[in-house]
């Protein structure tokens, strides 16, 4: 998309992975990121954190240039050795360096519920999950740690626009005890529209042995969010009467902070925890309750306008 854009026009794109380490609460969260203001020349940023719930902090780390192009194999280049495609995932910033291999057996999951929808100019911002359940190896190193990734479950994703939503939740969920094939990966959304915002909107998708299941939609009813920096609850519907119910909370001292910019220069505090915890209680007619939990393997993610919730931010501007 980014490389297309006409010069006159204000955009973003991000191409993000995250992979978790299947047995400790350890994950990693890398961005591939484009940022342009109208009339300026776009500018690539690659951002790495790594969650690690026994550390004090999470580890931060990002950087920007003006190099960044699309390499003849893969999605996206940004620097002179960080690039990212299908199968795989290189880069470097700050003291993180990552040689990532990825595969996966789901098809992607699109979001949006009506293919015009990534076509018109509403809603500003598009998504989809090329991978939304993959496998990583590779490796991953911090200064003098290096992570050895042997098999880690985790997601690959891309998302565009001319704006950010008001306010946003991503959630995604595997690596549940009950079920190891099973995956959850919702977006929801209010955007502002004459200075007021519009309720809640949710997309997105659980597959749950080998059936994936759509939640959420325009047309859902009872949809029910409370959201917080830290944790969440919430209650959306699927599609054949299907009801889930989920609950998220990010253990002590895990949840990172970045600064999102908006094409027009306004900005977006973005809170995510990739180790979250997760229950998940789904209800489906003719069919027995399924409870499903996963203690470290959702990542939750915030963002918002206010700047009061307790969670610092990485000194990195953004646009």
């Amino acid at each position: 998309m980014f490389a297309s854009a006409s010069p006159r026009e204000g955009m973003y794109e991000s191409f993000y992975l995250r992979a978790l380490s299947p047995t400790e609460p350890i994950g990693a969260w890398i961005r591939y990121t484009v940022h342009k203001r109208p009339g300026e020349r776009p500018k690539g940023s690659l951002w790495c954190t790594v969650f690690d719930a026994r550390a004090p902090a999470p580890s931060q780390y990002k950087h920007t240039t003006e190099e960044l192009g699309v390499p003849r194999r893969g999605w996206i280049a940004i620097g002179a050795d960080s690039s990212f495609g299908a199968d795989f995932a290189e880069g470097a910033c700050g003291q993180a360096r990552w040689s990532l291999r990825f595969q996966s057996t789901e098809r992607e999951l699109r979001h949006l519920p009506r293919q015009w929808m990534y076509r018109a100019p509403l809603p500003r911002t598009k998504l989809t999950s090329p991978a939304p359940a993959a496998r990583f190896r590779g490796t991953l190193e911090l200064g003098d740690r290096r992570l050895e990734l042997e098999d880690w479950p985790g997601m690959v994703g891309h998302n565009w626009g001319s704006e950010h939503a008001e306010r946003w939740i991503w959630l995604h969920a595997i690596n549940f005890q009950e079920d190891p094939d099973a995956w959850l990966d919702l977006a929801i959304g209010r955007i502002g529209v004459a200075g007021r915002m519009t309720p809640w909107v949710a997309n997105g998708a659980l597959s749950l042995g080998g059936e994936r299941h759509r939640l959420g939609g325009l047309r859902s009813r009872g949809l029910s969010v409370r959201e917080s920096a830290t944790s969440c609850s919430l209650r959306i519907a699927g599609e054949h009467g299907l009801t889930a119910e989920i609950e998220v909370k990010d253990p002590p001292r895990t949840a990172a902070g970045w600064s999102y910019a908006d094409p027009d220069g306004a900005t977006h505090d973005v809170v995510n925890c990739s180790i979250a915890q997760l229950s998940l209680n789904v209800r489906e007619a003719g069919r027995p309750a399924l409870e499903l939990h996963s203690d470290h393997g959702a990542a939750y993610e915030l963002g918002m306008r206010e700047h009061h919730h307790g969670i610092p931010i990485a000194p990195f501007p953004d646009g």
